[in-house]
């Protein structure tokens, strides 16, 4: 695992590690060390990998797992913007190294990378203050070779979808489209040029979806991303519900419908 020459030389330091209990936890560990990055840190095997909410997150060898440390990127406010920043950064990396798997890239809000539907990639940003600053950790894992088949929304991985891609060339990538994209954010200043792009290539917009607030689940019709990147969902007593938390998931299965016939 290494990192693009031009990008060391900007000053971004990588960490390799064989195993860790999560990277995201060793950046921000780091970070109240008095770490004040740019660091990306990653693994070959996480022990405590964890997703939204908390969620376990299967990390064993043959995946991505990383981490990009971040100190007073941006104001605090303004750190959530950082998912849609990553995701960006992921779909140009990989569209990068196969141009065949680009058309069939689409986000999942807030911050899930899909293949034909199928998750194949997850962020996971966390902050929290620091001695040097607001601290993010901006967790981004890639299923390059391995995915669970009993996640609760459908998975797959690189190579179940054609494309062999190795851990390493997959973050080599996304270490130089990281920084492209992080110059486009400008620390918040640029995240109208951020929604743009990535509403160019969101899924599910003008269809039903299904999101999970809390305990509680909504259906609507996803039709934007606001401004600051909260969901907009057009619910059926014809409002617009505005979400700023929440999980995109898979809607249950309809009943068959009995049809009525002539014997």
């Amino acid at each position: 695992m290494e990192l693009d020459p031009a990008v060391a030389a900007a000053g971004v330091r990588l960490i390799v590690l064989e195993t860790v209990g999560s990277t995201n936890a060793e950046a921000l560990a780091r970070a109240d060390a008095g770490d004040g990055g740019p660091l990306w840190i990653t693994a070959r095997r996480q022990t405590a990998g964890r997703g939204r909410g908390g969620r376990p997150w299967v990390s064993e060898p043959g995946n991505l797992y990383a981490t990009l440390l971040l100190c007073d990127a941006s104001p605090a406010a303004n750190a959530p913007e950082l998912s849609f920043v990553s995701a960006l950064a992921l779909h140009d990396a990989l569209t990068e190294l196969a141009p065949a798997l680009g058309p069939r890239l689409r986000f999942k809000w807030p911050n899930d990378l899909l293949v034909d539907r199928a998750k194949i990639a997850g962020i996971l940003v966390e902050g929290e203050a620091g001695p040097r600053g607001f601290a993010t950790a901006i967790g981004i894992g890639v299923n390059c070779a391995r995915h669970p088949s009993d996640a609760a929304y459908a998975s797959t991985d690189l190579g179940a979808v054609g494309v062999e891609l190795s851990p390493a060339a997959v973050f080599r990538a996304l270490s130089v489209a990281m920084g492209r994209r992080l110059q486009q954010w400008d620390r918040g200043a640029g995240f109208a040029a951020i929604r743009h792009d990535w509403l160019a290539r969101a899924g599910g917009i003008g269809e039903l979806v299904r999101v999970r607030i809390g305990d509680d689940h909504l259906e609507g019709i996803f039709s934007a991303i606001d401004p600051t990147g909260r969901l907009l969902l057009a619910v059926s007593d014809g409002t617009t519900r505005v979400i700023g938390a929440g999980e995109v998931v898979p809607r249950p299965a309809e009943p068959p419908r009995l049809g009525h016939g002539v014997q």
